[in-house]
C-alpha cells in the first residue's frame, strides 16, 4: 500500500512538473504576425516596402516574434479564406495590407476576437480592427513640383490604378504641386483598374508619352511606368519605394512608405498590453510613415530649395496640401481661402482638381467645403 501511494505521489509530482514546464513554455511562445499582401515582394513597390516592415519586427524583436505572409492574394472571397486560415492557427496579429481587404479583415475578426487585426488603407473599425495609413498625400504634393518644373510639353502622364478616393486624393495633390511650379501644365489619369499588371502599367505610360507626355507619374506597385519613361526619353516620379538605382537619374524622386516603426510599435503595445485595438492612424511626413524619395541630380538645387521650404511648412502644422484657394476640374470652388480639407473630406474625395484631365467618379461639389484652417491644422496634428 505504500508503494502504490508512494508511486502515485511521484506521478502527481511528475505532472505537475509537465504543468509547470507547460506553462512556462506557453509564455515563451513567440507572438505571431501574419501578413497578407496583394502582389509579390518582388514588385519593388506596395508589398515590397510592407515586407520590410515585417523584416524590420523579425530583426528588432528576434525569437520574441514570429512572422509568417502570403502574396498574391486577391481582394475578395480569396482574402477571407486566407486571413481566417491565419486566425484559426491562432496568430496574435494579422496586418492586411490592401484596401480590398478591408471588409474580409471585418468580418474574419468578428468571429476572433482575441486576435489583433490590422487593416491598411481601410476606414471600417472594430474594437478588434484598427486602421493604419499615411498622409501620402503630403509627399505626392511635393514630387508634383518637381514634376511641373521639370515638364516642357506641359503634358504630364499620370499611370493610376483605381479611381477609389485614396488615388484620386494623389492625383489631386500630386497635381496642386504640378500648377504651383507651372500654372501651365495639365496632368492626364489613366486607369487601369489593378494594382499590379506590369505589361498593362507599362501600356499605359507608353500611350501617355506617345501623346505628347514628358513626365510620368504613377499609383501602381511596379518600375514598369518608370522604365517607359527613361525608354521613351523622358523622366518620371516614382511611388512606394526610390527607384532611382533600379531605373536611374530619369526618376527625379518620388513618394515613398516606410512602415517599420509603425510595424514594430503596434507589436511592442500589443505585447505589452498596451495597445488600442481600434486605433485610427494617418500619420504624415512629421511621423516618417510617409517621405520623399532621394532626387536625381536632375533636379535643380533650386527646385530642391522649393520642395524643402514647402516640407517645412507641412511638418510644422503652418500650412498643409488641401487648403484654400482650391479649384474644382469643373471651375468650382472646393475650397477657400482660409480655410483647408478635413479629414473627412480628404478621405472621401471622389473628383479632380483643376488641372486634371481624366474620368472622375464625380464633379468638385457645387458649393466650397472645409474648414477654418487653423482649426484643421489643429485637428490633424494631434
Amino acid at each position: 500500500m505504500k508503494h502504490h501511494k508512494f508511486m502515485l505521489l511521484m506521478i502527481l509530482s511528475i505532472l505537475v512538473a509537465l504543468i509547470a514546464i507547460g506553462g512556462v513554455s506557453a509564455q515563451d511562445d513567440p507572438f505571431q504576425v501574419a501578413f497578407i499582401y496583394v502582389a509579390p515582394i518582388g514588385d519593388l513597390g506596395w508589398t515590397y516596402m510592407h515586407d520590410q516592415g515585417r523584416l524590420e519586427i523579425e530583426e528588432v524583436f528576434g525569437d520574441a516574434v514570429e512572422t509568417a505572409y502570403i502574396e498574391n492574394v486577391p481582394e475578395g472571397p480569396d482574402a477571407e479564406r486566407v486571413i481566417r486560415n491565419f486566425a484559426q492557427q491562432g496568430y496574435d496579429l494579422i496586418i492586411t495590407t490592401s484596401f480590398g481587404f478591408m471588409d474580409p479583415t471585418i468580418t474574419v475578426a468578428s468571429e476572433f476576437p482575441d486576435i489583433q487585426f490590422v487593416h491598411i488603407s481601410g476606414y471600417k473599425n472594430a474594437d478588434n480592427v484598427s486602421t493604419v495609413f499615411g498622409r501620402m498625400y503630403q509627399p505626392r504634393y511635393l514630387s508634383g513640383l518637381v514634376a511641373g518644373s521639370a515638364t516642357e510639353s506641359n503634358i504630364i502622364g499620370y499611370v493610376a490604378a483605381f479611381p477609389i478616393p485614396e488615388v484620386i486624393r494623389g492625383i489631386n495633390a500630386f497635381t496642386l504641386g504640378v500648377r504651383e511650379a507651372n500654372p501651365d501644365a495639365e496632368v492626364r489619369v489613366v486607369w487601369t483598374n489593378t494594382w499590379f499588371d506590369p505589361p498593362q502599367e507599362k501600356e499605359a505610360a507608353e500611350a501617355l508619352l506617345a501623346a505628347g507626355a514628358d513626365v510620368i507619374a504613377q499609383h501602381q506597385d511596379t518600375p514598369e511606368p518608370q522604365k517607359a519613361a527613361a525608354d521613351a526619353g523622358g523622366v518620371s516620379i516614382s511611388y512606394n519605394s526610390s527607384l532611382l538605382e533600379i531605373v536611374g537619374e530619369t526618376v527625379l524622386t518620388g513618394p515613398t512608405w516606410h512602415w517599420s516603426s509603425k510595424y514594430v510599435e503596434i507589436v511592442q503595445q500589443l505585447m505589452d498590453g498596451t495597445y488600442d485595438g481600434s486605433e485610427v492612424y494617418w500619420g504624415g511626413l512629421a511621423d516618417g510613415v510617409v517621405d520623399l524619395a532621394p532626387f536625381s541630380d536632375l533636379v535643380a538645387e533650386e527646385v530642391q530649395e522649393m520642395v524643402a521650404e514647402r516640407r517645412e511648412q507641412i511638418e510644422s502644422g503652418e500650412w498643409d496640401v488641401f487648403c484654400g484657394p482650391i479649384l474644382g476640374a469643373n471651375g468650382n470652388t472646393i475650397v477657400e481661402d482660409g480655410n483647408c480639407l478635413t479629414d473627412g473630406e480628404m478621405l472621401s474625395m471622389d473628383y479632380f482638381v483643376e488641372g486634371v484631365s481624366g474620368e472622375a467618379p464625380a464633379e468638385a461639389p457645387d458649393e466650397p467645403i472645409g474648414a477654418p484652417m487653423e482649426e484643421v491644422l489643429m485637428e490633424s496634428g494631434e
